[in-house]
């Protein structure tokens, strides 16, 4: 194996020309920006990166494409990434201030530059940088109303930081500065004069200068890079490239199945790819591992990745056409049968895999009992967190195992009754619950079936609205700024302090307190939209003192909500 060095400029020119490209054995891109943001900001500081591992061959392997463009490789050789493509695709879309493509969708990478930094590292909490509304975020929860801090307190924590990602308030602030523009030209002008500096004798002058310059330095950043020799197949490579992988517990193991399976299967990468971007198009965006997963149920009858190596190419080809037809399915099932229409509002979505199996297993033909059974199982088991609690796998592999075996969904019932009890939800289960309990998803689900709607539009409640205005928000029914000091975070953040509303809507009641803001909306509209959402409209337990006789009157609402939901006849 030889050794080799290249700086991030170097690296960057090699991505764009094409003489860098990827193997279909890589997983896709899938950092957040936030990780980009850290990536930038330890390069900035001089502070280690790892290596990046290549492969030059003159074989013709499959390939896949960047996250970033590229033109087509000049050279009949070719240079292939196993390690290192996340790193230099954020650096190849950061520098060349191009968009990255992810899921199918291009979006910037859009950071921003504290010429004001501390000159010492500052260990900062985690702030949202999503900007000022947050809704259904990256990673597919229900997203928030109000912020923990004030805006103040806010800004604040930013000026403790180098890097941060890019937000419109922000932007606006004349010590941030756009990265990418940085690296677009090398003249400090536009950002000097921007800040307010007319002259060298002005104080910031040189600091300023000095600190742009280190920035742009991160183009001389040098990796160092081992490059597996010509004379190797792409078989064998693929073994380095999972027990480098394997080893470094960098990669997830469905990662590293995946290169196993195209190793195999050559050219199969799209193939999964095209399937992922159907079920996307139907509102379900789901990871490519949980496809590969389902694969392995329908290959092996159970989900781990612990003999995808021995399956033949014949098993993987048919089990992942049984694997499609019972994927889509389940989704019809969720859409049509739960009401789930959105990976969001699933616990986990292993609940799919199971859904797909059974009904595969039961050749898509469900009796009407059946049906409702399997309805009652799939709410119960996403209102629980069935897939939440303990090793998510075994417990996945326990149900696959359950109907490979011949069990029907009664069995599965006994599996969850095994598990959790007494399967009604009471009001006592509640308590404590935030916006991440399997709990407020299902709650979502019983509100919106109940006719839930938006207090002032009167839109129904859905995570699909378009517009700033309209987007579902979930909002804190006596407000956090209210509560402070009265009352523990944990108390303000309680399942039952929390509704479902527009943004418009939530933004207009902002602070107030809910005798002030509730009651003339009960007398404009009437109590029904605040009964579809179990929220108790009496005026004496809508006052401060009486917030945890509140809570405590909305659980058992909720929980007569819930459990009425889960029962109901689809």
């Amino acid at each position: 194996m030889a050794k080799a060095e290249a700086s991030v400029e170097e690296l960057v020119s090699m991505i764009e020309r094409g003489e860098l490209r990827l193997p279909e054995m890589q997983r896709q891109y899938v950092w957040r920006s936030t990780r980009v943001r850290d990536l930038l900001d330890s390069l900035y500081r001089g502070y280690p990166s790892g290596a990046i591992l290549l492969w030059e061959t003159d074989e013709a392997v499959p390939l896949q494409s960047f996250a970033v463009s590229q033109s087509n490789n000049p050279y009949q050789s070719t240079r292939l990434l196993l390690d290192g493509q996340q790193r230099l695709t954020s650096l190849s879309a950061v520098i060349r201030g191009e968009p990255v493509s992810v899921r199918g969708r291009r979006r910037p990478i859009d950071l921003l530059f504290n010429l004001e930094h501390p000159d010492q590292l500052a260990v900062v909490t985690e702030v949202d940088e999503n900007g000022d509304d947050a809704e259904v975020d990256e990673e597919g929860e229900l997203g928030g109303d109000e912020a923990d801090a004030s805006e103040d307190e806010l800004l604040t924590r930013f000026n403790k930081m180098t890097f941060v990602v890019a937000t419109r308030k922000l932007e606006q602030l004349p010590q941030w500065v756009k990265v990418s523009e940085v690296f677009k030209t090398d003249s400090d002008a536009p950002f000097l004069k921007r800040a307010g500096i007319s002259g060298f004798d002005d104080p910031r002058y040189e600091k300023y200068s000095q600190r742009l310059a280190r920035l742009r330095g991160i183009r001389k950043y040098v990796y160092r890079m081992d490059v597996l020799e010509r004379t190797l197949s792409y078989d064998e490579v693929t073994e380095i490239f999972v027990r480098v992988n394997s080893l470094g517990a960098k990669l997830r193991s469905s990662d590293l199945a995946l290169a196993q399976i195209t190793a195999k299967w050559r050219h199969s990468l799209q193939t999964f790819l095209d399937f992922q971007s159907a079920c996307a198009q139907n509102g379900f965006e789901l990871d490519l591992g949980l496809h590969l997963k389902n694969l392995m149920a329908f290959a092996t009858g159970q989900s781990r990745f612990l003999t995808v190596g021995s399956l033949t190419l014949d098993v993987l080809q048919q089990a992942w056409k049984e694997a499609c037809e019972g994927m889509e399915f389940a989704l019809n099932f969720a859409r049509s049968n739960l009401g789930i229409d959105s990976p969001a509002l699933l616990s986990s979505p292993f609940l799919l895999v199971v859904l797909a199996y059974i009904g595969h297993r039961r050749d898509y033909a469900l009796s009407t009992e059946e049906a409702q059974q399997l309805r009652y199982w799939a709410l119960a088991a996403n209102a629980k967190g069935r897939f939440s609690r303990g090793s998510s796998e075994t417990i996945l592999d326990q149900d696959l195992a359950t109907i490979r075996n011949g069990g029907g969904v009664n069995e599965l019932i006994d599996r969850l009754r095994l598990q959790f009890g007494r399967l009604e939800i009471t009001p006592e289960e509640l308590e404590g619950r935030n916006q991440r309990s399997a709990l407020f998803k299902t709650m979502f689900l019983a509100f919106r079936a109940a006719g839930a709607k938006d207090w002032r539009s009167h839109l129904a409640i859905a995570l699909d609205h378009s517009g700033s205005q309209h987007r579902l928000q979930f909002h804190h029914i006596f407000p956090k700024a209210l509560l402070r000091g009265s009352y523990t975070p944990r108390e303000a953040d309680d399942i039952a302090n929390l509704a479902f509303i527009g943004g418009k809507t939530n933004r207009a009641i902002s602070d107030k307190a809910p005798v002030t803001y509730l009651l003339p909306l009960v007398a404009q509209h009437g109590a029904a939209p605040f009964a579809a959402q179990c929220i108790p409209v009496e005026e004496e337990l809508l006052a401060l003192d009486h917030y945890k006789a509140f809570l405590q009157e909305r659980r058992k609402r909720i929980a007569a909500a819930l459990n009425a939901f889960i029962h109901a006849v689809a």
